[in-house]
């Protein structure tokens, strides 16, 4: 299937439902499985990561579904910032567009989302599928907060994003989580320090910011 041109420049407004894994996770196990590409590799400090499974519902190029992992925080300019290592979405105007909007690396993998029950594969290749249980009390969540910046590289630019969400919150808990290493991040040995399923999730991916040459190659 050829992939389309660009058809929805940003910002975007996504709205759907999501669960988000909060991790600490060593540097080691960064180097080692986080599939960081060359740019990130001396520029990780560390502190907490994430894992991202959304389903969004509506977004400027239709519904599509995500599942994403953030190391942790990098340092650019002197700056403490996100950067996504590895991510795959169900669509290909999404891998299409997050690419040429800001950088993000998205590769394509088909979703079998059935609520607490998760499974990601990439052709015959299960490589990530999740059981959880949600808990009945309801929290506001909102990134005005904590406010997240997102850095990528697109071929020589930096790219920098500040997406902004919110949404009403529940926690839960993992029943069972199997993951294929030569996809994504192994997540066998690592226990998440909280586990938040988000409902009515809102957020807006804003226009980038772009140093033009800022990386040699």
């Amino acid at each position: 299937m050829e992939i389309p041109n660009i058809i929805a420049p940003p910002p975007w407004n996504l709205t759907g439902k999501a669960y988000i894994f909060l991790y600490k996770f060593s540097k080691n196990y960064v180097q080692e499985n986080a599939f960081l590409q060359d740019y990130q590799k001396s520029r990780f400090l560390g502190y907490f990561g994430t894992v991202m499974l959304v389903n969004y519902e509506s977004s400027p190029v239709g519904p599509y579904k995500e599942l994403l992992f953030i190391p942790g925080l990098f340092t650019f300019d002197w700056k403490k910032v996100y950067s996504i290592s590895k991510i795959y979405v169900s669509t290909y105007e999404s891998v299409y567009n997050g690419i040429e909007n800001w950088g993000i690396p998205k590769e394509l993998a088909d979703f079998d989302w059935n609520d607490d029950d998760i499974k990601v594969s990439v052709g015959n290749e299960e490589i990530f599928s999740v059981k959880l249980k949600s808990r009945f009390l309801k929290f506001p969540i909102t990134t005005s907060l904590i406010p997240l910046t997102v850095v990528q590289k697109l071929r020589r630019d930096l790219i920098t994003t500040k997406p902004s969400a919110k949404g009403n919150g529940q926690l839960a808990k993992v029943l069972s989580m199997k993951v294929n290493p030569k996809f994504f991040p192994d997540l066998s040995k690592q226990k998440p320090l909280l586990v938040t399923k988000v409902n009515s999730f809102e957020m807006m991916f804003n226009i980038p910011t772009i140093q033009k040459d800022y990386f040699p190659s």
